[in-house]
């Protein structure tokens, strides 16, 4: 088994690293302070330190990092997800400066693959150039969503358009005006078998009877750095058929098809979550006293780092063990593991989280730090793109038959 990453991988890792300490690290204050003092700052992708850094990003092609082929970096997984890992450290941030932030990667991913050229030359170009922001409008208040053939949209053919009528909410970026693309996830038969109900079609943002009603909160945070999670209306709004994406009843396969990176990708970051907690716990034990002691020779704060370290390690390891599977043997392949990274980092990294917390007292609750807001994030993980529970369940299905299997072939 060979642990060590190829040659291209090693030099964008020391690139990344380099860009993330020396340029996005110090710059997340004032990146902060730009935003609250936006008149609507909702708009957090106006701000001139982010133009500035993806400016210099993309000068020293650090640009769409994350796709594939020749519309992005030509990365695989297994290459990018080291370098997801290093943007995680400043998650409100670096992913943006590299354009490599959801919900507009998924999007991308869907309209490169998906897309007709007309589609790609309309909205795709304008994401992979950053000069857009998008959102992908699945969730609704009215259903569990976690059953995605529960979606209530309807998508109605009427003549040469298509005409949508729903409610959905927790809309990632759709706060933000510059999401000009609203990817709807609806139903366009109700009649048909139950993962061919649904489909995607694109709404541009200002079409009429498209209303963004407000940004919700997730554990009191708005998310404004992200252009916030919304409320969206679509009341008979009217769009021309060759918005539909890849064809009637192909929106579950098309969800699958996002999810799957998106998945992986939200676990990459993550891992970069950690390691920037345990960054900050060892500078914290490292300068603070109790009790006559250093923090850092408390045993209880050691084995607090100790645990982090081993755990983030594991994590790792299944992370890039599905990275890799993803490459050889594709998202079908590698369904199982992409559901145990699922389940595995947002409860790990959330652990860490809390014990960081606990470390800085008082602080570690307050805006003066980042380690509330990040927890506020990664808990979110164990909702977004399925909860645990979905996964659980499907896995252990797996695993069930797996062993069936076995006991029947007599091993």
């Amino acid at each position: 088994m060979d642990f060590q990453f190829d040659t291209q991988t090693l030099a964008l890792q020391e690139r990344v690293r380099e860009f993330v300490d020396t340029r996005i690290l110090p710059a997340e204050e004032a990146f902060r302070g730009q935003i609250d003092a936006l008149e609507n700052r909702w708009a957090w992708d106006s701000v001139p330190i982010l133009a500035e850094l993806r400016d210099e990003a993309r000068a020293q092609g650090l640009w769409n990092l994350f796709l594939p082929g020749s519309a992005g970096a030509g990365l695989t997984n297994l290459q990018y997800a080291p370098l997801a890992e290093i943007t995680g450290r400043v998650l409100n941030l670096a992913p943006a400066v590299f354009n490599c932030a959801a919900p507009d990667t998924g999007n991308m991913e869907v309209l490169n693959e998906f897309g007709t050229d007309s589609q790609k030359a309309r909205w795709l170009e304008p994401l992979l150039r950053g000069e857009i922001r998008s959102a992908f409008a699945m969730t609704e208040p009215d259903v569990a969503s976690s059953d995605a053939t529960n979606i209530e949209t309807s998508i109605v053919r009427d003549g040469g358009d298509y005409v949508i009528t729903g409610h959905k909410w927790y809309i990632t970026g759709a706060m933000n005006p510059n999401a000009q693309i609203f990817i709807v996830m609806g139903k366009t038969d109700a009649a048909a078998d139950r993962h061919r109900q649904q489909s995607m079609i694109l709404v541009p943002r200002t079409t009429p009877g498209v209303a963004v009603v407000r940004g919700m909160h997730v554990l009191g945070y708005d998310d404004h750095e992200h252009g916030g999670h919304a409320e969206v209306v679509f009341d008979d709004v009217r769009v021309p058929t060759s918005n539909l994406i890849a064809g009637e009843g192909m929106g579950f396969a098309i969800a699958q098809a996002r999810l799957g990176p998106g998945r992986i990708h939200h676990c990459m970051r993550a891992i970069g979550v950690a390691e920037r907690a345990i960054e900050l716990m060892c500078e914290r034990a490292d300068s603070r006293e109790a009790f006559g002691r250093k923090l850092s020779e408390q045993g209880v704060v050691r084995s607090w780092i100790a645990d982090a370290r081993v755990q983030v390690e594991q994590l790792r390891l299944l992370v890039l063990k599905t990275a890799w599977l993803m490459d050889t043997v594709g998202n079908r392949g590698a369904h199982t593991e992409i559901q145990a990274i699922k389940i595995a980092t947002p409860r790990v990294v959330q652990g860490i989280l809390d014990d960081a917390i606990q470390l800085f007292g008082a602080g570690g609750v307050s805006q003066d730090f980042p380690l509330a807001e990040l927890y506020a994030a990664i808990r979110t993980l164990r909702l977004a793109d399925g909860p645990d529970e979905v996964h659980m369940n499907s896995l252990a299905r797996e695993e069930l038959r797996r062993q069936a299997d076995r006991r029947a072939a007599g091993r």
